[in-house]
């Protein structure tokens, strides 16, 4: 089972990583994944993510405090706004994209809710 978690947390961080140059790949969920299945698999690498001077202080921050950067905060609201203006070019369903709609500012709303860095 630690190989599994070992995999999953080595291609959480790869996709994150990919993500911090991606809009719409978010970077810090997948951080704190990749933290979730190394605690499980590796002490190692958990250690290194956790102590590594980019990745480490935004799961720290998420970890101690349910914080967000600021930076983080736009950068997710400006991936929400791009993905619905993609999703009502590409010509989604008005039922779809009220869903979408809703879910998303539920999204917005968690994420300017919690505290920030």
């Amino acid at each position: 089972m630690r190989l599994v978690w070992l995999i999953c947390g080595v291609l959480s961080l790869i996709v994150g990583a990919i993500g911090a140059f991606l809009p719409l790949l978010p970077t810090v969920p997948l951080l704190l994944l990749a933290a979730y299945c190394f605690a499980r698999s590796s002490e190692r690498l958990q250690h290194w993510l956790l102590s590594h001077p980019t990745l480490g202080p935004p799961i720290h921050d998420w970890q101690e405090r349910g914080a967000i950067g600021k930076r983080a905060k736009w950068a997710a609201s400006l991936s929400i706004l791009a993905a619905l203006i993609i999703s009502w070019v590409l010509g989604i369903k008005p039922l779809v994209l009220g869903f979408q709609f809703l879910a998303l500012v539920g999204v917005s709303a968690f994420i300017w809710t919690r505290p920030n860095t």
